[in-house]
């Protein structure tokens, strides 16, 4: 019975390990290709034995499947496919048929899919293509830019018509993305078709226009592609560019710098000329005579072009960008257009991207080392910064000690020696070569090191590094030829260390410096040919061209102890395997040993092979790549790569400034002129207000520049902050202080004044004297950054009011010409202190136009802003969009209120009816305007209403309305715009500064 049980424990051990050793075969049969749960039948719930599915023929079965849930899964795993690197092609026709469904998910990747193969499986692409210009007119921007991305993939010229009819309507789609994609697809049908290059030059040029900061880099890039020599359609849009440029995304600004780099050396004059001309003063100090005989334009000072400095101050800003690649661009920018005073805050950013990966720092450290020939100053503060690290890959490693060399001077070269020292002790055998050269340059160009450096050199030859002994053979002997007959004995030494050295290159320099030098060591050169001629045959072919020189040489200096060795050599030379050797022996042996054969060459034999040579001038690999713009491609392989586009030279006279001014209409205009033209003659007299900084930006802010007021803005909201300031400071004072605003002590005086004096002519001589003690500071313009206008006492006030009188008349009789305003609230009512007396009133009357006085008055606004703020975007009013600005004149509505234009353009194809405003959302004061009936497709109106902000930045909040649709719209002020603009004399500008200042 035991016997029994022990049989039947044996059996079931027996079949457990055979069980076992079943699962360990299939586990390594399952090491091969994950199988997918459908190919080992476990989700359909088949058994294991039944037959996998092999291939993709589950995805395919999922896209045919009626269920989105499965096509959307399988359309996962297949983009999961693609940016696996897996080919996924076969799926092609399976994934095409799915490019009309109606889920906008699986369309989406169905899109992305096509867009990776359209170009491969061309024909089964053609067949859908009805349905990609379907998804042109899709609602949704992703499937249109997609189908757009799609229809060009697809590189067959039968559909070049079709594409470039959808480039065409996508240029024009509201979507700033879909724009985007039709920028992209001009290249991509330009290099399928040149012959269109015509028809899309017309649509870069509508693109160019656009002021979306999402297309402009797109654009840029079509232009560089397709006609990057029409500079004719950038002038137009240069300053908008500029101004653009900080909001782009990275890729689009690499882009545009790099093209407006380009287009300023085409429109600007060398800012490098000043220089020049201040070496050219120093040169001829003594010739004054006949300098001032020159024509006074010769002698011309440099002034930068306001359009050369604006590109100068909006790219500086990119600077501190973290993308490595728009920091180089800007670099480049500054290296080629910048004054060199400028050039060194590119140092600092370039330095600070020695912290970022290998490959960035490859690339910036061959720029740097460009930069450190022509101009070592900028970055000797960094010297620290190019010290080479251990975990600095080689290519890293030679590239610093490249730019340390560049940088080293007699003020830093023992510091760069003791560091070399190190270097040469490296494992890295390369790295040490380059190291010793690296000495060997120092020792050539700073004199003072030479002997230091030579004697270093020598030390080094008992290294037990073949490759740092052959290395600092070859820098002696360069060092050598500079000075040879000083250092007889280290070529002494170099014949005994001959022996021990077995790299080709350094045995060949050993055997050169002695036959170039033999008479120095007339001992020495006869054994050392002995010893070649036992080993010539063994040795590289360097060395035995070198041999055939060192035995020429000897020969004609000292053929009696040589000449048998010499024609050892030539015999074995005769007959030697190579045949640069067999000809180089045949040319010596008639050119040395005279026959009847031998010519009259044979005579100047000795003139020939001793002839002095020059010393070889060592020099930086980098120094030649300056032909090349920095950041480029070309710069980095040192060869014109394809598709480089070279920079121009400067011009010697600029081209016509004014092909970048652009007419900009403005709804004010009839405000500007009407209005300001009696202060025109004001501002003549106001010119103390201007600095350098406005004669070397006048340009730049003038207002024909597009986007240039976003300084001026920011310049007018801190500095008019800082009036409110002292405004709140002293509100509880009386009204011949400084700084009232507009709503709070302007309005009783007003009130009084107008009781007083019933006409409206006496009213508005009152409010114009009584400016002085109601006014505020507000900056006129850009160009006027550090002269706020600041109100004085009211005494002062005793002329202004009669020199002001028929110019306000003027602004009233301008006002009530506008259909937008009420009839009853036509007159302006200015804020009027009640502090003058009929008397003093009548007095002013009698004053002469002309007289000056020191006064302060309330005055139009020199300069009316051309930036609008977005009050409602296009695609959210559904083809309507409005757009606010401050007129900056005094509000016809209302004392305390501020006027505010708005401008409606009409971008559908329909009219829009009834545009009015209601539900006010706030409980600020307004006077709304008339309500506009119509405006037709593509049309524009602009309309002004007021608004009491009640002296502070609170949102104005109400609703926007048109027959169909309501918005929600909010209008928030600048602190600036709260202001009244005042003149004021020098005398009084400067007293009040003083009273400020105690």
């Amino acid at each position: 019975m035991e016997q029994h049980i022990a049989l039947i424990k044996k059996v079931n051990a027996t079949s457990a390990v055979k069980s076992v050793l079943d699962v360990a075969d299939n586990l390594q049969l399952s090491l091969g290709p994950e199988p997918t749960a459908e190919e080992i039948g476990l989700s359909s719930g088949e058994p294991q034995h039944s037959v996998p599915i092999l291939g993709n023929e589950d995805l395919k079965q999922m896209l045919e499947s009626n269920k989105d849930s499965a096509k959307l899964d399988a359309m996962k795993r297949i983009v999961g496919m693609i940016s696996a690197g897996k080919n996924a092609s076969e799926l092609f026709p399976a994934v095409v048929k799915n490019v009309a469904s109606k889920n906008l998910e699986i369309k989406k990747l169905v899109y992305v899919y096509l867009v990776r193969y359209a170009e491969e499986q061309q024909d089964l692409a053609l067949l859908s293509i009805a349905t990609f210009q379907r998804g042109l007119k899709d609602p949704n921007q992703l499937i249109r830019a997609s189908a757009l991305r799609v229809l060009s993939s697809i590189r067959v010229p039968i559909i070049v018509p079709i594409m470039m009819l959808a480039i065409k309507e996508a240029a024009a789609d509201l979507s700033p993305y879909v724009r985007k994609t039709a920028a992209h697809a001009i290249q991509k049908l330009y290099s399928l078709d040149p012959e269109q290059k015509d028809m899309l030059i017309e649509i870069i040029e509508k693109l160019l226009k656009d002021k979306s900061t999402l297309v402009a880099g797109s654009v840029v890039m079509a232009f560089e592609e397709v006609c990057p020599d029409r500079n004719d359609l950038i002038h137009k849009n240069y300053r908008k560019l500029c101004n653009l440029l900080v909001d782009v995304e990275e890729w689009g600004q690499v882009v545009i710098i790099h093209m407006l780099t380009r287009y300023a050396r085409t429109q600007f004059v060398s800012p490098w000329t000043q220089d020049e001309t201040e070496d050219g003063t120093a040169n001829n100090f003594y010739d004054s005579d006949e300098e001032d005989e020159k024509p006074s334009d010769l002698r011309k000072p440099y002034t930068m072009d306001p359009d050369h400095r604006l590109l100068l101050r909006n790219t500086k800003p990119l600077l501190q960008s973290r993308n490595a690649a728009v920091v180089m661009a800007v670099a480049q920018l500054y290296w080629h257009l910048a004054p060199k005073s400028e050039i060194i805050t590119i140092a600092k950013s370039l330095v600070r991207l020695l912290r970022s990966y290998r490959e960035v720092q490859y690339i910036v450290l061959q720029n740097i080392a460009t930069m450190s020939i022509q101009r070592k100053g900028l970055f000797e503060p960094f010297l620290k910064s190019f010290y080479v690290r251990s975990t600095d890959p080689t290519m890293i490693k030679t590239l610093k000690l490249e730019i340390l060399t560049n940088l080293a001077n007699e003020a830093n070269i023992s510091t760069l020696l003791r560091e070399f020292q190190t270097y040469v002790k490296s494992q890295d055998k390369q790295f040490a070569a380059a190291t010793i050269q690296a000495i060997g340059r120092c020792a050539t160009y700073i004199s003072a090191v030479t002997d230091t450096c030579l004697n270093g050199l020598v030390y080094l030859l008992s290294n037990r590094d073949d490759v740092v002994v052959a290395e600092s053979v070859v820098v002696i002997k360069n060092l050598l030829q500079t000075q040879p007959s000083q250092h007889g004995e280290i070529i002494k030494h170099m014949a005994k260390l001959l022996d021990k050295i077995t790299v080709p290159m350094a045995r060949a320099s050993i055997l050169w410096l002695i036959g170039e030098y033999c008479e120095r060591v007339p001992k020495i050169a006869p054994d050392v040919l002995r010893k070649m001629a036992k080993s010539f045959t063994n040795e590289d072919d360097l060395v035995r061209l070198q041999t055939l020189n060192l035995a020429a040489k000897l020969y004609l200096t000292n053929s009696k102890q040589t000449k048998l060795l010499t024609q050892y050599i030539l015999n074995l030379g005769k007959y030697d395997q190579n045949y640069d050797i067999r000809d180089r022996t045949r040319f010596v042996k008639q050119l040395i040993i005279p026959n009847e054969k031998s010519g009259a060459l044979s005579k100047y034999a000795k003139r020939i092979f001793l002839a002095q040579k020059p010393a070889p001038v060592l020099e930086s690999p980098f120094k030649d790549r300056d032909r090349f713009q920095l950041g480029t491609l070309s710069h980095t392989l040192n060869a014109k790569a394809s598709g480089y586009l070279e920079l121009s030279d400067w011009p010697e006279v600029a081209p016509d400034p004014s092909v970048r001014n652009v007419e900009v209409i403005e709804p004010a205009t009839t405000w500007t002129t009407s209005v300001g033209k009696p202060k025109k003659e004001k501002n003549t007299s106001d010119k103390f207000y201007s600095s350098d900084e406005e004669d070397k930006e006048s340009a730049a802010s003038s207002d024909e520049e597009s986007g240039s007021e976003e300084d001026s803005d920011d310049q007018e909201d801190s500095s008019s902050e800082e009036s409110e300031e002292s405004s709140s400071s002293e509100e509880d004072k009386s009204s011949n202080e400084k700084y009232p605003t507009k709503g709070k002590k302007s309005k009783p005086d007003s009130d009084s004044e107008d009781e007083k004096n019933g006409n409206a002519v006496q009213s508005e001589v009152s409010s114009t004297s009584s400016s002085s003690g109601s006014s505020e500071s507000e900056e006129d313009s850009e160009s006027e950054p550090e002269a706020p206008r600041i109100a004085t006492k009211a005494k002062k006030t005793e002329s202004k009011p009669s020199k002001q009188k028929e110019p306000s008349r003027k602004q009233v009789v301008t006002l009530l010409d506008l259909d937008d305003f009420n009839n009853e609230s036509t007159t302006v009512a200015l804020p009027k202190p009640a502090i003058l007396s009929p008397s003093l009133i009548s007095d002013l009357h009698g004053l002469s136009l002309s007289t000056p006085s020191p006064v302060i008055n309330v005055c139009m606004s020199s300069f009316f802003p051309t930036k609008a703020h977005e009050l409602l975007h296009r695609m959210s009013g559904k083809g309507l969009s409005a757009h606010y600005n401050f007129p900056r004149q005094p509000c016809i509505f209302g004392a305390q209120m501020v006027s505010v234009q708005i401008t409606f353009n009409n971008s559908s194809d329909k009219k829009v009816e009834d545009i009015h405003i209601e539900e006010k959302k706030s409980d600020l004061k307004m006077h709304l305007f008339s309500p506009v009936d119509s405006l037709e497709p593509e049309g524009s109106i602009t309309v002004s209403m007021g608004i009491d902000f009640c002296d502070s930045t609170q949102t104005a909040s109400f609703q926007l309305c048109t027959k169909e649709d309501k918005f929600s719209v909010k209008i928030q002020p600048p602190p600036g715009e709260l202001l009244l603009p005042v003149t004021m004399s020098e005398m009084d500008f400067k007293k009040e500064q003083a009273f400020t200042a105690a």
